[in-house]
């Protein structure tokens, strides 16, 4: 953050930054560079936009990363760096589990004396502009890169970058589906250095419904989906008060049009709290994580267990691994964000069994306890079963999909997933051409009748026969076109 007690930690985060960056074998790649390339590698991304922040891009993706996968933004906070984070904050552990690629912005000396993202200056921190706007620029190019799932855009960032990433859930709300706020800031609590020193140590004495409407004014006339946010705060934090992590609570419940009160609270370890809000639907739009007795940092929880993670260094503090959690609490796991797990372990031995042009088979050893089974396609819950194997059909042929599969009690609870596996169906992927309608003429995948042009196979409209005029169309099968313009 801006607080003093940052100072002196500069000169040893910076090497330790250095020496991670050594670790972590930092490539650097152009704009659009192969995942292949960047596969299992923090690798650093230049020319990815006009990049108004003055920010530099870094990204992970495992080497096995499926289409359509998930995609994580994650923000450093001050004295650190992206390697840093990546080193310490268990995100690679959860991308290379769960298949999905992370971006790590990262600011410099340059930007800020204390290396911070600059949440409370509105020339850097709004919608199109500075430092958003060239995060947002990062994400574009990661989502073109890697195929990534526009509905599953996350961010996430541990104090300045927890108050960055609470700015840019408010600024896009139509880009990102849930966000993580790491001892951090309400979005949009100042818009001056002098006023950021207030919001990091006290209350604001501002109402939910104050607080909504600064998230709500950052994009004006946008009316949901809104993202579903996650909050973690340490009760002993003197850089950030922990009253933030209530302002926060109050701001995205308010936004959701919930209520303050929490419609489920466990205890986790690390002296953990978890409290969850619920939307209409049932399912959790908002979470609290209260860490008893934790300072300023990010909760990391070393270890080979399913629910650890990190490494500690200065800010990375040992008591529970937050992004597993986080993780979790977004569907990163392929259950699609149910917001914590029931009580049932992971099926194993999760096995493609068979695939055809339009299905996938599946089969998974029984888990003691199971009333019934979710199986999860792309993250997205597609059928539930009492046994112990599923046949998905509907696919698009040549084409691959990522499945897990979790076990469900007789209350409903759904258990902890599987690993992830990936079916590829049979036969030829749907080949799509874009051109002007005189060329796709003369290519033989359209015919013109009274200067007008149709598709063949399917005379699907597409308007004067002539140069100005293009589609994309797609073969679904030989000789047989369909016009494809949003997407093939």
């Amino acid at each position: 953050m801006l607080h003093s007690t940052w100072r002196g930690f500069i000169r040893r985060t910076a090497l330790a930054a250095a020496l991670a960056a050594c670790a972590a074998g930092l490539t650097v790649a152009g704009p659009l560079a192969s995942s292949a390339a960047a596969a299992g590698t923090l690798t650093q991304v230049t020319n990815f936009g006009s990049n108004p922040g003055n920010l530099a891009m870094y990204e992970y993706a495992p080497a096995d990363l499926p289409a359509h996968a998930p995609l994580v933004v994650a923000l450093h906070g001050c004295t650190q760096s992206a390697s840093d984070y990546h080193t310490h904050s268990g995100w690679q552990k959860f991308a290379d589990q769960w298949g999905f690629a992370v971006v790590y912005p990262q600011t410099s000396s340059a930007n800020n004396s204390l290396s911070c993202f600059n949440w409370f200056d509105s020339t850097k921190d709004t919608r199109g502009k500075g430092e958003a706007a060239s995060v947002m620029q990062m994400v574009d190019t990661a989502v073109a890169q890697y195929g990534s799932d526009r509905g599953r855009v996350f961010v996430t960032g541990l104090s300045a970058g927890g108050g960055m990433a609470a700015d840019l859930l408010a600024d896009y709300p139509d880009v990102f589906a849930g966000g993580s706020v790491d001892s951090g800031l309400p979005a949009q609590c100042a818009t001056t250095l002098t006023a950021a020193s207030g919001c990091q140590s006290g209350s604001q004495n501002l109402t939910p419904k104050q607080w909504g409407d600064k998230v709500r004014n950052s994009y004006p006339g946008y009316s949901g989906p809104w993202p579903r946010v996650a909050i973690w705060q340490g009760t002993s934090d003197t850089t950030v008060n922990q009253v933030n992590g209530t302002e926060l609570r109050d701001q995205w419940t308010d936004v959701q049009g919930i209520g303050q009160t929490a419609s489920s609270t466990r205890s986790l370890t690390g002296g953990t709290t978890e409290s969850l809000y619920d939307d209409s639907t049932g399912k959790p739009a908002v979470a609290l994580f209260s860490i008893s007795g934790m300072t300023h940092g990010l909760a990391v929880n070393p270890g080979s267990g399913a629910d650890q993670c990190g490494s500690t260094g200065a800010y990375y503090l040992n008591y529970i691994c937050s992004s597993y959690h986080t993780a979790l609490f977004w569907g990163l796991d392929g259950r699609g964000g149910q917001g914590g797990t029931g009580s049932l372990p992971a099926p194993s031995g999760l096995t493609v069994t068979g695939t055809t042009d339009t299905g996938a088979s599946l089969s998974w050893n029984p888990v003691s306890g199971a009333a019934s089974y979710a199986v999860y396609r792309n993250g997205t819950k597609t059928g539930s079963v009492t046994g112990t194997s599923y046949t998905d059909t509907g696919l698009s042929a040549g084409t691959s999909y990522t499945y897990t599969v979790a076990a469900v009690d007789s209350s409903g609870a759904v258990g902890a997933s599987s690993a992830p596996v990936t079916a590829t169906t049979t036969g030829a992927a749907p080949k799509c051409y874009t051109a002007d309608n005189y060329h796709q003429v003369q290519a033989g995948r359209a015919h013109q009748s009274l200067g007008y042009t149709y598709a063949n196979g399917s005379d699907d409209t597409m308007g004067l026969y002539t140069l100005a005029v293009t589609h994309t169309l797609k073969e679904t099968s030989p000789g047989y076109f369909v016009v494809a313009d949003s997407g093939c």
